[in-house]
């Protein structure tokens, strides 16, 4: 009787058991390799082609475990400004997580390495600027 029979349904091209036994926590740096449509295609009204882009950084945060709605936040420096994205996890829009490097971190969130990467910004911009200052107070001294 075909009642009796469970068919199993798969909505998303994703390996879900693949990507529940993935083992990265916070600190961690990942390569999340994430799908891009390609904009010629899509405007001539064809078959949309995706290319894929890699977002390496380290990660700040996984929320919500294993289940269907878990996300995880990547965050990385590009030309100077802080970036972050939150993927979920089970997205088909993510073509391939890598793992580059494992990491000790003693807690579970480091969102408190945003302020963390402003105040060192800083503290260079000081050291930088007082090196220039100095350099500038010098000079016009000789020349006298």
């Amino acid at each position: 009787m075909a009642g009796n029979k469970i068919n199993k349904i798969k909505f998303t091209p994703v390996d879900i058991e693949e990507r529940k036994s993935l083992d990265f926590k916070a600190g961690d740096t990942i390569n999340v390799w994430s799908k891009i449509p390609e904009e010629k295609n899509a405007k001539k009204g064809g078959e949309v082609k995706f290319r894929l882009q890699a977002f390496e950084g380290i990660v700040l945060a996984r929320k919500h475990g294993k289940e269907a709605g878990a996300t995880f936040t990547v965050r990385k420096i590009a030309s100077g400004v802080g970036v972050e994205r939150i993927f979920p996890l089970y997205s088909p829009m993510i073509g391939k997580i890598e793992i580059t490097k494992k990491a000790h971190a003693r807690r579970s969130k480091l969102y408190y390495i945003r302020t963390k990467a402003v105040k060192d910004v800083r503290k260079k911009m000081r050291s930088v600027t007082s090196v220039e200052d100095e350099a500038e107070a010098v000079a016009p001294a000789s020349n006298a």
